[in-house]
């Protein structure tokens, strides 16, 4: 494969990339005001359109490069605007009437947090209308949190966020949300104006969803019931601090943010279900993506959940159109949504690591699993024709763990670094724990999917027996993951010796991975060698451990 044949595949990376290193550059300092890069954008992207009606070859796609570079930097700007005069703002009590935007689900019952935008503020801080903000209220004994939607006066303190704090903290979290202030200590004087209907059924929803998860195991094993609940609906709240720490050491804690494992095996539920019907392949789409969002925006709307939305969204309609399937193009034109609708999201961890997982796998991990298993094919000597059935099973169980395994060494390269960057943990025994963990946590999932649909049509004992069956795995999980984890080397305490490190380390990973794919993994990157050297030299020469 040659690099030309690489922009034939995914044509949009010449525009992700280039976006991604603008709004980057942007993050890093305020080098031109947002009406010069404005323009520089409009300059850049006439040259490119004159240039490619001349036919100059590769002018217009440097042009076009250039303009995405510079509207990455304005856009950075627009989604998090701050005034100087914010950095020195002192921690004062304010009046602000906020319009909820998303709430975060909470242990105490007694506190609601979450992200809203101001609608109305008094002096004297009264330009933070139409800002961002993260609040966390009191609630009165019997109170209700506020759900998306609604309008509430508050009182509280506010404070200013800090201009790029670290990432691996909250602050770290909300900056990539574009939010610049925080009400704390506060709470709620007035509903204005109440949720609309369609967030109070969400949130009907949710507790319905909650409870059927439960259904005849609550009681026996109301642990492993949070460990189910946080898989299926991302309410990680209702794990413990040590099953925190535990999953987050063994580097298997993704498996509770709804993400792309989560959305994937859901989706491919819905689409087998929807097939028994035998409706047409458009309609059978539909009612899935339909039936996917409500999951979606039920269980909270994450951005990890939006985000895989797009992608399978993709994917489906490209089953639509009976276009040839292109996955790696179908992760950058879900990375080119994503990022044109809330551009911050770049600097999240879940961006970071579902972005940076997913084009692991496709450049790096299917190639290097073909590759070891045309290397290790078994029974050469012998025609598949005359194969006997043993034949047949040991092959697909040898083919199915080199896959697995190629797949997992080249997410693990991604998790390395991300792992470090945002959690301050290296997890050498993830590599291991992986491999049997994300099989057994999609059949958890398929088995919360099936006891929803159950209690959802009234079969209670369908949701009964899957409860019982996903619990089941779920213990098993629980205990191998703790074994896991007395093993020696299974994870150390890390940091970069640099903020900037981690960043460059995935960004120069990431150049690697595609140059060796457009290269077809021959010449210079023959053998696989670049992705796991970039990684080797950082974490020998850019960690400290301890």
């Amino acid at each position: 494969m040659t690099s030309r044949s690489l922009g034939h595949r995914a044509p949009l990376l010449w525009l992700v990339l280039p976006l991604m290193a603008g709004l980057a550059a942007g993050k890093a300092g305020d080098f031109l005001p947002v009406p010069w890069l404005l323009a520089g954008a409009a300059i850049s992207s006439t040259l490119g359109i004159v240039a490619g009606w001349r036919g100059w070859r590769w002018t217009w796609a440097a042009a076009l490069a250039v303009a995405m570079i510079f509207a990455g930097a304005a856009s950075y700007a627009l989604h998090r605007p701050r005034l100087a005069a914010w950095d020195t703002l002192p921690p004062r009590e304010v009046r602000l009437t906020l319009k909820i935007e998303r709430g975060f689900a909470s242990a105490d019952a007694r506190k609601c947090s979450g992200l809203a935008i101001v609608v109305r503020a008094d002096a004297p801080v009264q330009e933070l209308r139409d800002q961002r903000l993260y609040f966390s209220l009191a609630l009165r004994r019997g109170e209700a949190p506020p759900l998306r939607g609604a309008v509430i006066q508050t009182v509280g303190v506010l404070a200013t966020l800090p201009r790029d704090p670290p990432a691996n903290t909250f602050d770290g979290y909300l900056a990539s949300a574009g939010i610049n202030f925080r009400l704390t200590r506060g709470r709620v004087l007035a509903e204005e104006r109440p949720a609309p209907a369609y967030s109070r059924f969400c949130a009907r929803a949710l507790e319905r969803f909650s409870a059927l998860l439960g259904t005849g195991v609550e009681a026996k094993r109301p642990a492993l019931v949070g460990v189910l609940r946080a898989m299926l609906l991302g309410q990680q709240h209702e794990l413990g601090d040590d099953q925190k720490t535990l999953f987050r050491q063994s580097g298997t804690m993704h498996v509770f943010s709804i993400s792309g494992l989560h959305i994937a095996v859901i989706s491919a539920g819905l689409q087998a279900l929807l097939s028994l019907l035998r409706l047409q392949r458009v309609v059978t789409v539909l009612i899935g993506l339909v039936a996917l969002w409500l999951y979606v925006d039920i269980t909270g709307a994450a951005p990890s959940a939006v985000r895989a939305f797009v992608m399978v969204a993709f994917v489906q309609v490209s089953f639509v159109l009976r276009v040839p399937r292109n996955p790696l193009s179908a992760l950058t034109a879900s990375a080119l949504v994503v990022l044109m609708v809330n551009p911050l999201d770049l600097f999240s961890a879940s961006f970071q690591m579902s972005y940076g997982i997913v084009a692991a796998l496709l450049v790096l991990g299917l190639p290097l699993a073909d590759r070891w298993q045309a290397a290790g094919a078994l029974f050469r000597d012998l025609p598949p024709i005359s194969w006997a059935w043993h034949h047949r099973w040991r092959d697909a169980l040898w083919r199915s763990l080199i896959a697995s395994l190629g797949i997992g060494l080249a997410s693990s390269l991604v998790g390395a670094l991300t792992g470090v960057q945002f959690f301050n943990l290296l997890t050498p025994g993830a590599l291991l724990a992986n491999l049997w963990v994300i099989p057994a946590s999609t059949l958890v999932i398929l088995l919360g999917l099936v006891s929803l649909l159950s209690g959802l049509a009234d079969l209670t004992a369908g949701s009964v027996l899957a409860n019982h069956a996903a619990v089941l795995v779920l213990w098993a999980v629980d205990r191998g993951v703790q074994g896991n984890l007395r093993l020696p080397g299974m994870w150390f305490a890390a940091n970069f010796r640099a903020p900037w490190i981690g960043g460059a380390a995935l960004a120069a990973l990431l150049a690697v991975m595609l140059a060796g794919y457009a290269q077809g993994w021959r010449g210079w990157s023959l053998g696989f060698w670049p992705p796991f050297a970039v990684v080797a030299l950082t974490l020998i020469l850019g960690v400290s451990y301890g």
